[in-house]
């Protein structure tokens, strides 16, 4: 293997983690405008701004997983088969998730509200990118996918 080749197989548990990090500094911005958002009009053009950025940017890094990024891991790793179940199971939970605060920032929620549906996102996704770095880091290192990252990983 090429130091070049080597370099792109290990690429990928890299764009992971970066990906992963992206994703939680949008989330923090998305609480930053809930933050400073006028307690008489929760749902604030900034809100409204971060909420449809951040919540796009996870649902495209999920749906690239599930299409493109899981199956490669599958067909060169199928003892990670139920670990993958498990990751896609949270892809839906998250999307639901997600769905909830997205409709919660269109009826202007109150802020108590809309910040309890971010802090259940943010704790259900810390957990998910936790164990899927746990569980997939290693096998990203040597994962032979020629692809393109921001349709595998979305569009951060």
């Amino acid at each position: 293997m090429s130091e070049g080749d080597k370099t792109r197989l290990i690429a990928w548990s890299r764009e992971l983690r970066a990906v992963h990090e992206r994703l939680r500094e949008a989330l923090r911005a998305t609480r930053e405008a809930l933050d400073a958002g006028d307690s008489a009009v929760p749902a604030t053009r900034d809100l409204l701004l971060y909420c449809h950025g951040f919540c796009t940017a996870l649902a495209g890094h999920h749906e690239g997983e599930d299409a493109e990024l899981f199956p490669a891991i599958a067909a060169q790793h199928p003892e990670l088969r139920d670990t993958l179940g498990r990751l896609k199971q949270d892809h839906s939970m998250i999307a639901y998730l997600v769905s909830g605060l997205q409709e919660a920032v269109e009826r202007s929620a109150s802020p108590a509200e809309l910040d309890r549906r971010i802090e259940g996102i943010a704790a259900i996704m810390e957990s998910h990118f936790r164990y899927e770095e746990r569980r997939l880091l290693t096998v990203l290192e040597t994962l032979a996918l020629d692809a393109d990252p921001q349709r595998v990983l979305g569009p951060l």
